[in-house]
């Protein structure tokens, strides 16, 4: 997502929000979900072994961002240095100029694609207790998994849109504060989701005023550290 919308905004030479045509905006959603969609086909294709284990998924989405990156980090060597600092400033996730245009925007597909994941809340729970265990209780594994697949990148893609790459702690958060049944889960984590960012973003514009860092960063700061403690403990 993120390089596709990269790509959509040099094209119009312009890295600015402020400055981004109409048709541009309009775009920009439908540009990054094709982006997407089209590394999400090559991770779960590259990930594919009789079927997709979630390891394998994990490790393969890495190797696959990676190179992303490296693409990504190409393009920019060819930017001039004000538009090279402003998309590394929104690839590392930033609020910078997002205004109600982008909120009215992605609002109407991020509605359906929640409300579509909530609707799925059910099987979401079956395949928590595993393939075997879901098969057993009629559920297409397979087939699910890939429409379960497809709503997370869309709804991800969405966000990358108008904020750039902003990693949260809300699913894990959530977990904790409801337990395991996603029709839960889903809800609270959107709303812790919104109150990190919104806290981070405050501390990126004060704390380190005159400069504001990428809210993306400083939720990164709190959230490794946080990745590292559940790894270590689960």
């Amino acid at each position: 997502a993120a390089l596709a919308v990269v790509l959509l905004i040099s094209s119009g030479q312009t890295t600015y929000y402020s400055t981004i045509g109409d048709a541009s905006l309009f775009v920009m959603p439908i540009v990054a979900i094709v982006g997407s969609l089209i590394s999400g086909l090559l991770i779960y294709r590259l990930s594919y072994k009789k079927g997709v284990s979630p390891t394998r998924l994990i490790l393969t989405g890495i190797g696959v961002n990676v190179g992303i990156n490296a693409i990504i980090s190409l393009y920019q060597l060819n930017m001039a240095q004000g538009d090279y600092n402003q998309v590394l400033t929104w690839i590392s996730g930033s609020l910078w100029g997002s205004s109600w245009k982008f909120f009215y925007l992605i609002t109407p597909l991020a509605l359906i694609f929640l409300g579509l994941t909530i609707w799925k809340s059910k099987i979401l729970d079956v395949l928590d207790l595993g393939d075997e265990i879901a098969i057993g209780l009629g559920v297409k594994v397979e087939k699910e998994r890939k429409i379960l697949f497809i709503y997370a990148i869309t709804l991800a893609a969405l966000a990358t849109s108008v904020a750039g790459n902003i990693g949260l702690l809300g699913p894990q958060v959530a977990k904790r504060l409801v337990g395991p049944v996603h029709r839960r889960q889903i809800p609270m984590a959107a709303i812790v989701s919104c109150i990190i960012v919104l806290f981070a973003d405050s501390i990126s514009r004060n704390v380190f005023s005159p400069i504001e860092i990428p809210v993306g960063i400083t939720i990164a700061i709190v959230g490794v550290p946080y990745f590292i403690y559940l790894m270590l403990k689960e």
